[in-house]
């Protein structure tokens, strides 16, 4: 980590005052000298007063949505970044993992993503209910099937992405479908995706993701087939 702020964590937030601090603090224990950009959806609690005392820089996000965070938060991406970290602000995802994630993209020019796969053989639903976790394996079979992307945990919250491959990447998503539009963007760039095992926790403060947002995640998974990159 000898380059100034090669890495570049960014967190969508609304109301996470119960996590976001945590984990940022987490990152920075296993991350040297990581820049962290957190875009704020309007959150009314101390969420975004937390996220500066952590030396964060707070972006006021301009349209509500996890996928127009996303949009935001990579215009605020400097010439130095070499890797991007997307992570949950709600203390769900263990920082231990993220030095790993970033080592494999160092030694596989091949591989454009390393993502935090939830469902392996450790995993217990005691951060999930069993709806979500249905919804998510019927999810990842459709989005196999119809974008030719095989991925067990296709909506996890930890993923590491090369920078060349978001510098020009305009998310058409607006919300929750921003990672399936994502998990495409990478292969269709041509680069692979790989997965790791990740303990996930139970979250800390209010969860966001509805089962109805499952429908717009199906409806993105759909509407890849039809933009060309």
């Amino acid at each position: 980590m000898k380059e100034e702020n090669r890495v570049t964590v960014i967190v969508a937030a609304l109301n996470e005052e119960k996590g976001i601090g945590a984990t940022l603090e987490e990152l920075g224990w296993v991350l040297e000298n990581p820049r962290y950009i957190v875009v704020d959806g309007g959150s009314v609690d101390g969420t975004m007063e937390i996220a500066e005392k952590m030396g964060a820089e707070v972006v006021v996000q301009e349209r509500r949505g996890k996928g127009q965070a996303i949009a935001q938060g990579l215009r605020y991406v400097n010439g130095g970044t070499r890797y991007i970290v997307f992570v949950d602000a709600d203390y769900t995802y263990p920082a231990e993992y993220v030095p790993m994630m970033i080592g494999v993209l160092e030694e596989n020019p091949d591989i454009g993503m390393v993502c935090g796969n939830r469902f392996n053989g450790k995993f217990v639903l005691r951060g999930m209910s069993n709806a979500f976790y249905v919804g998510n394996r019927f999810l990842a079979f459709m989005q196999y099937l119809l974008n030719g992307v095989k991925m067990r945990d296709p909506l996890t919250g930890l993923r590491v992405v090369r920078w060349g491959i978001l510098k020009d990447w305009r998310p058409k998503a607006k919300g929750f479908d921003v990672e399936a539009e994502l998990n495409h963007h990478v292969e269709r760039r041509g680069y692979r995706i790989k997965e790791v095992p990740v303990h996930y926790r139970r979250r800390l403060g209010k969860k966001k993701l509805r089962l109805r947002d499952g429908l717009t995640i199906l409806r993105r998974i759909l509407l890849e087939n039809f933009y060309d990159y």
